[in-house]
């Protein structure tokens, strides 16, 4: 399971910046970031489960967890933290079934309807939106923007969820502390931290913007 999330960094070899995806991981993990995720849509399941492996140890001694996108195979094989999943991949509920009680089970929610039918009792965290447009996946869906996300918030905290959530999709450094003062405890990047010429210090920086909006607004 997963109490609190900042920064939570997607490593992508699609969108990678020209940097080896362990290497983001351990800039990212050593510089703040809360949780990792794995994610490879074209991808087969032995190179994933080799990439997860390398990322898991690259980040070996600074607690970060690291979870696959959608492949609870790849997950269980690598042995990662957990999954993330979206409202087209497997089941939480079937995912939690095939990882166990300790591990973490992400999912994306876009809409009311979506929590509502979320098991809330098996989902570690949920990760909402598209918050903003982005170039790093492909979206049939407008971005739900910030008013939106306030929207799910509320709603996620109306059904009795009080795990962490994550706004996802366009956020770096200009938005971060938006989203956070929309109701966010975290927010989900890729981009911010991959295409900066020092990962690390683009993780530090957001982890501080971040936070500085969670102390100003809920102080």
């Amino acid at each position: 399971m997963i109490e609190d999330i900042a920064v939570y960094v997607l490593l992508d070899p699609e969108h990678a910046g020209g940097h080896a995806i362990p290497d983001l991981a351990s800039a990212a993990a050593r510089n703040g970031a809360s949780l990792l995720q794995v994610r490879d849509k074209h991808g087969h399941a032995r190179g994933m489960i080799e990439l997860t492996r390398a990322c898991i140890d690259a980040v070996a001694g600074t607690g970060v967890p690291v979870v696959v996108n959608d492949r609870v195979d790849v997950a269980i094989a690598a042995g990662a933290a957990g999954v993330h999943v979206g409202q087209t991949d497997i089941p939480p509920a079937q995912a939690r079934a095939m990882l166990g009680s300790e591990a973490i089970v992400g999912l994306t929610v876009k809409t009311e309807d979506h929590l509502r039918e979320a098991p809330l009792d098996v989902v570690s965290y949920f990760g909402m939106g598209g918050v903003f447009a982005t170039q790093t996946k492909q979206n049939p869906n407008p971005p739900i923007g910030l008013s939106g996300l306030t929207t799910l918030v509320g709603a996620a905290r109306a059904v009795g969820f009080q795990g962490p959530l994550a706004g996802i999709a366009g956020i770096d450094a200009s938005n971060a502390a938006d989203v956070v003062r929309a109701g966010a405890d975290g927010v989900c990047v890729i981009s911010a931290v991959s295409a900066a010429r020092d990962p690390g210090a683009a993780v530090n920086e957001l982890v501080r913007i971040v936070r500085t909006a969670r102390n100003s607004d809920r102080g």
